[in-house]
């Protein structure tokens, strides 16, 4: 089975994600990783790579084309991105989503990269900007379009145990002889 796991910075679907993985025993691919091993090679903040990104569609459309190739390719897989259910479209059985309100993804950030809150909100606020415009550029992709997901979890109501349970749950339970046909993922890929 292939799943993907997206959310916004802050979502939880990193720690998540590698804890799905490694429950159903699933190899775990962090798009996320990718980025920020990119801006760090480059001596840049994932803020900057955004902003240089916005200038050089070179480096999302290499990190996208990558998450196309490991969906069609692989299986047991857990992809997490931010566009991984667009990306994996009609390879992915299951699509999953995580949220919280901005301001508690705000902390999650500022606590993790040790900074002031506010700092971790605006950056989070630029970034999410930046990501938003260009995914719709790019692909025509409206990344606050929810309805190709199979489920979406709030991080901020339940404890990251349970979040885990609800998720493995799923897919535990999913079974492609019950499937009657999930979203067609509409996204232009060589836009």
């Amino acid at each position: 089975m292939f799943v993907t796991l997206s959310g916004p910075a802050g979502g939880g679907t990193s720690t998540t994600a590698a804890a799905l993985a490694e429950a159903l025993g699933y190899e775990h691919v962090s798009g996320g990783d990718i980025f920020r091993s990119v801006a760090d090679e480059r001596g840049l903040t994932p803020l900057e790579l955004n902003r240089l990104a916005e200038d050089d569609d070179e480096i999302d459309r290499a990190l996208d084309r990558r998450q196309r190739e490991i969906a069609t390719d692989r299986d047991d897989v857990v992809l997490e991105s931010r566009l991984a259910g667009w990306m994996a479209g009609e390879h992915a059985d299951l699509r999953l989503w995580l949220d919280a309100p901005l301001h508690v993804r705000a902390e999650r950030i500022a606590d993790r990269e040790d900074k002031p809150t506010n700092l971790a909100r605006e950056e989070t606020e630029a970034r999410e900007g930046s990501e938003a415009r260009r995914y719709h550029e790019y692909y025509g992709i409206d990344i606050e379009d929810r309805s190709i997901y199979d489920l979406a979890v709030s991080t901020a109501r339940w404890d990251p145990e349970t979040v885990l349970d609800l998720l493995r749950e799923a897919c535990e339970r999913y079974d492609p002889a019950d499937d009657e046909g999930g979203v067609v993922v509409d996204a232009d890929y060589d836009r």
